[in-house]
């Protein structure tokens, strides 16, 4: 099990990026959340098994269809015992 926090950068606001991740975290069964930025960025904290948050962060970087991601950087956290969902904050 591990955790990640990612900053997605590029054209992510307002695209409908955020229920993109949603639905990817939801398909590699990843728990976390999702919200926008001040800056126009997008972060995301994703916790799952190491494969399946790789095909996530993988699914991140390629972006939703009307997304365009620039750069995704990753930062370990600490794993959360008792998370079990995945949502959008605003």
């Amino acid at each position: 099990m591990k955790r990640y926090y990612l900053i997605v950068k590029g054209k992510v606001q307002g695209v409908g990026f955020r229920a993109f991740t949603q639905q990817k975290a939801a398909q590699y069964e990843v728990s976390g959340h999702v919200m926008n930025h001040m800056d126009g960025s997008v972060g995301i904290e994703a916790q799952g098994d190491e494969q399946k948050l790789e095909r996530f962060i993988s699914a991140i970087r390629t972006g939703s269809p009307y997304s365009s991601v620039e750069e995704v950087t990753t930062e370990d956290k600490e794993v959360l015992e008792n998370e079990l969902s995945f949502s959008i904050r605003y």
